[in-house]
């Protein structure tokens, strides 16, 4: 008889974003002319980069002609854009890289569950609370995580960022295994400066923790004193892995491609004592399990970084966080106390009169139309939030947020 995972069976019945999914659909049920506005899921609206669309087009093309069709590629991911990614987001910061160190993939929540698979089952794990569920689910999925007890897992840390902190965690004063970070945050949208990142790091070189840093939302930082990779950190490549998306950077969440820096410089322990390399284990894992981003993926990817491409691309992030300054705008003069919005492209509203993330999901889907996103999902210290997205069109975001300002009023 085959049996199950039965680490599979602990995870909540639904994910986050699945039920959802199910009120709103019960809710078209009941009200079917009802024009739904959706800012909570993180899904973009704008359409690919030019740029992106000739490349594709070209390598379609050339996929068409013996001389030029291409079969399996690389693993790590072709030389031409490793080359571009060290060359366009790392070299200007000043962050020396190798090729060998960049491995192109379908996108960074992929490369963010899949990375347990060269981490032992019994390290401990600890989070930033509220974060990304991916993060948790993963190790749930392993047996890492433990078991769930009042809406917590027995064997994971939860770093709490609040109102009281300004949402902006310190590290813990116990050791860690393994944190998992995201800057600019989902769901916050908080970032951290280079003094607040350099304790973190710190703090992993001190305690020979792992940080697995994911930048999916990089490209959205404005101020220019916001770091964009945790490798401008010094000391970083010892301690961190990181994880980038094209996903929201460049509208490429149907195409689907990111990739992950894992430098050589990082290595984690055996039971004996040795010292072993990630790059290499990361390295095998891939070859076994992946078989590369396709050819046509990687050159659309590629052109992103043509300076036709950085227009474009600039061009669309303003696009989005124009959404967010008016959104954030709009919830401020209402009354509501509002954080992100500056240098990522969501919002972390707080819920009217302490209301539970649910209740206030609830109310705002059936008294306005408008579908958020319950702080809740993504863990304890969420409660009593609701997170927003500005990846909507403009006339949705400003129809879905004044509905939301005159439901607060």
């Amino acid at each position: 008889m085959a049996l199950v995972n039965e680490h599979m069976l602990k995870l909540p019945q639904n994910y986050l974003f699945s039920d959802i999914a199910k009120k709103v659909n019960s809710f078209k049920l009941v009200h079917p002319n009802q024009r739904i506005i959706s800012l909570g899921i993180g899904d973009v609206t704008q359409p690919l980069p030019p740029v992106c669309i000739e490349a594709m087009h070209k390598a379609v093309e050339e996929m068409a002609h013996v001389e030029t069709f291409r079969g399996y590629g690389p693993e790590r991911g072709y030389d031409f854009l490793r080359e571009a990614i060290i060359k366009n987001d790392y070299a200007p910061r000043g962050v020396r890289l190798d090729a060998s160190e960049v491995f192109v993939s379908d996108g960074a929540k992929s490369d963010c569950g899949n990375i347990g698979d060269i981490i032992r089952h019994d390290n401990s794990i600890g989070v930033t609370d509220p974060i990304y569920p991916v993060y948790i689910d993963s190790n749930v999925m392993c047996g890492r995580a433990g078991t769930l007890e009042d809406g917590r897992w027995s064997n994971v840390t939860y770093i709490a960022c609040n109102e009281q902190n300004g949402f902006i965690p310190n590290p813990p004063d116990t050791r860690v295994d393994i944190i998992y970070l995201c800057y600019p945050n989902n769901p916050t949208g908080m970032v951290l400066t280079k003094e607040q990142l350099k304790k973190w790091v710190n703090y992993a070189l001190r305690n020979d923790t792992l940080l697995l840093y994911d930048a999916a939302y990089e490209a959205y930082i404005q101020d220019p004193e916001i770091p964009h990779s945790i490798y401008e950190i010094k000391g970083a490549k010892k301690c961190a892995i990181e994880f980038r998306s094209y996903s929201k950077t460049a509208g490429f969440t149907g195409v689907r491609c990111g990739y992950t820096v894992v430098p050589k410089e990082l290595t984690a322990g055996t039971l004996l004592g040795e010292r072993i390399q990630l790059n290499g284990l990361w390295n095998r894992r891939q070859s076994t399990k992946f078989n590369g981003t396709s050819y046509i993926t990687q050159r659309a990817a590629e052109a992103i970084y043509t300076p036709d491409g950085q227009q474009q691309v600039r061009t669309t992030i303003g696009y989005y966080m124009q959404n967010a300054r008016m959104m954030k705008q709009t919830l401020e003069q209402a009354g509501v106390t509002v954080y992100g919005g500056d240098n990522a492209p969501y919002i972390w509203m707080k819920t009217p009169d302490g209301m539970d993330s649910w209740r206030a999901f609830d109310q705002i889907l059936y008294e306005t139309g408008v579908v958020t996103t319950p702080g809740v999902g993504f863990g304890p210290s969420g409660n009593g939030y609701l997170r927003l997205t500005a990846f909507g069109q403009r006339e949705d975001c400003e129809a879905g947020i004044e509905r939301i300002a005159n439901w607060l009023k």
